[in-house]
């Protein structure tokens, strides 16, 4: 699953468009894993907590990649709840900072208040595609910063 949406708020060909652009993005990262999932979560407990969780219980990395060797990236959306959410594998943590995906998450604020979720979600994958081309170094390697965890 590159992007889960249990709300259906996406239509068919935006799940498409939106798969083909982080597709097109872990060619130019291959140590990244990129997720989308979109879900309407109980009120009992934080959406922070639900982010926190999903990004650690769903090893989207994989298996055999956890602490720095996690380079995952999580995008969580609640519609009903009207929030967002990236979360970054520890991996990436070291060269992301929480301010820049913060920004990245107010730029797509007006596409998802006004319900344009495929627009709020293609701003934050832009926004992060322009944040790792930021901190990569040019090369095959990709995010070659990655390799030195």
């Amino acid at each position: 699953m590159i992007v889960g949406d249990t709300t259906q708020q996406l239509k068919g060909s935006a799940v498409s468009r939106l798969k083909k652009e982080i597709i097109a993005m872990q060619r130019r990262y291959p140590q990244l894993v990129v997720q989308v999932v979109m879900h309407m979560f109980p009120a009992e407990h934080p959406f922070a907590m639900y982010a926190f969780w999903l990004l650690n219980a769903g090893a989207f990395a994989g298996e055999g990649q956890r602490g720095l060797k996690n380079h995952s990236l999580l995008i969580l959306v609640d519609p009903k709840r009207n929030e967002s959410a990236i979360m970054l594998g520890y991996g990436l943590e070291a060269l992301v900072a929480e301010e820049a995906t913060g920004n990245i998450l107010e730029l797509a604020e007006p596409a998802f208040e006004s319900g344009k979720w495929e627009t709020g979600l293609q701003i934050i994958l832009e926004g992060i595609d322009e944040l790792l081309a930021s901190i990569s170094v040019e090369g095959e390697g990709g995010l070659e910063r990655l390799n030195e965890f």
